[in-house]
């Protein structure tokens, strides 16, 4: 399921990064990489989607978080 599909406070684990190379590289260099699991923080449909990634906290756009699959941690 794509990440803007999380509600706040659930765990995820990314699956995939279904954008362009440049966008998935600039994405894994920080630190959003295959199997890495974290946590949504805020996320709406009208915003930013703010997630808990090792310990610190990232801001995604809309569009971004419509393009990066997860799975939700067990």
């Amino acid at each position: 399921m794509p990440l803007s599909m999380v509600y706040p406070g659930q765990k995820v684990v990314l699956k995939e990064i279904t954008w362009g190379e440049k966008v998935r590289r600039r994405l894994e260099d920080m630190g959003l990489t295959e199997g890495v699991s974290f946590e949504m923080l805020r996320g709406d449909n009208r915003g930013a989607y703010i997630i808990n990634l090792r310990g610190s906290r990232l801001i995604l756009g809309r569009g971004m978080a419509h393009k990066i699959i997860v799975d939700l941690a067990k």
